[in-house]
């Protein structure tokens, strides 16, 4: 996928390296999950600009990216769903597995999975993507999956608590910690060095992982204290005994091994809120340079080609939208006209007519006939129901980025027809 070159390529390899997020999959009993029209779609023709492997050194932070080429399911398998791990992964008991609620509540909470499964059971599908995803390293281009997420309402087990008035902010608190350096002597912010490095100057702490969001946030939506992932109980590496699911937010958001829910009156402003996951951008206003800072929070509206298929004569393109209510998908050859694609909508397994995955993944396809031998570029864009576009690559909001967090633009890829 073409890529606009940004600093810090190699950030996989520091300690913002291991800041991608997590995510996961399945393969459910009864009819398959299948892509439309998966059986007998044709002969594979790979792309020219293939997804490099993970290297060797970044293969204990980032697992199983997605294969666009042979994505053929709509609900992405368990065991192909990537993974991302910002510290190490924690082995939690089912049995001992507590989460606790406290904090500015009436009411403090100490939950064992059990409680947690005597409440009503939610489920959402949801396209989980990495909010790096496609932004930095070459090989961090399969970065989402789409599951069917299942568990608790957070917002039942946060009214059980009873927040106090002056509760403002939900902070969720994994299992997993790391050693992180945050200060040098004089006080001023600097780069995190490799968490191994006890002699790199600065303060150097313990930090478990972290994430909050407004208590409104927290108690909207279909937000889950998930155990069950595409109807198995939630793997170990994605998160287990529980995790967060918050649907319409970038994976980082979606906290693994839970094991405490605080409210308080200030927001939280830990490394993965305040210090990493933070987009920065540089904006011109009345002729002044002007730096923004902001922590990574909802998906972006975005699309990309999957694969090219030939059967006899006739080659097609077929790709994923996500992000938002996807309304229409456009297709582009060698920079030309903008030709409608067909989207595919799914509905769920037992759903009524009708019924919409606004949080999941659109498939979509794009008759592409008989093109002229040749290299090819195919270049995918995205409309929502509210009329927004994917933006291309030079447009300010991408190109001020200094930072490779939430890179929704346009995606090209390269293909040669014999």
């Amino acid at each position: 996928m073409e890529q606009r070159e940004i600093p810090r390529r190699t950030v996989l390899k520091t300690g913002a390296a291991a800041s991608l997020s997590g995510l996961a999959v399945l393969k459910l009993a009864g009819p398959a999950q299948a892509f439309p029209g998966h059986s007998g779609e044709g002969v594979l023709v790979p792309w020219l600009d293939p997804t490099p492997p993970v290297p060797p050194e970044n293969a204990e932070i980032l697992a199983h990216p997605l294969d666009w080429e042979h994505l053929d399911s709509w609900l992405t398998p368990n065991d192909e769903f990537f993974t991302v791990k910002h510290y190490f992964q924690p082995d939690l008991s089912p049995v001992d597995w507590r989460l606790n609620v406290g904090g500015l509540v009436a009411h403090e909470q100490s939950l064992s999975l059990a409680d947690l499964k005597a409440l009503p059971k939610h489920a959402v599908t949801f396209a989980l993507e990495c909010s790096g995803n496609t932004g930095g390293a070459p090989f961090a281009i399969g970065l989402i999956g789409n599951a069917r997420w299942a568990g608790a309402s957070l917002r039942q087990v946060l009214r059980q608590a009873r927040p106090l008035k002056k509760g403002v902010e939900v902070i969720f608190w994994g299992a997993d910690s790391g050693k992180v350096t945050i200060l040098d002597n004089s006080g001023v912010f600097r780069p995190v060095p490799p968490p191994d490095d006890p002699d790199a100057p600065g303060l150097h702490i313990t930090e478990r992982f972290a994430r909050s969001m407004s208590i409104d946030d927290a108690m909207s939506g279909d937000k889950l204290l998930c155990y069950e992932m595409n109807g198995v109980p939630l793997p170990p590496d994605h998160g287990a005994p529980v995790r967060l699911i918050a649907p319409d937010w970038y994976g980082v958001a979606n906290v693994k091994w839970l094991t405490h829910i605080e409210i308080t009156d200030a927001r939280y402003q830990g490394r993965f809120m305040a210090r990493d996951y933070v987009s920065i951008r540089e904006e011109e206003r009345d002729g002044e340079t002007v730096w923004t800072f902001t922590s990574v929070t909802h998906e972006l509206l975005k699309s990309t080609p999957a694969k090219v298929t030939r059967k006899g004569d006739q080659y097609s393109v077929m790709g994923a939208a996500w992000g938002a209510p996807i309304a229409k998908v456009q297709v582009s050859v060698d920079g030309g006209t903008w030709q409608p694609a067909r989207l595919h909508r799914h509905r769920s397994v037992g759903a009524s007519s009708g019924h919409r995955n606004e949080f999941a993944w659109a498939f979509w396809t794009f008759a592409w006939g008989t093109p002229t031998p040749g290299v090819h570029s195919i270049t995918s864009r995205a409309f929502d129901e509210d009329g927004n576009v994917q933006p291309t690559p030079d447009d300010p909001r991408i190109t001020s980025r200094h930072t490779f967090w939430e890179n929704n633009s346009q995606i090209t890829r390269r293909v040669l027809i014999p």
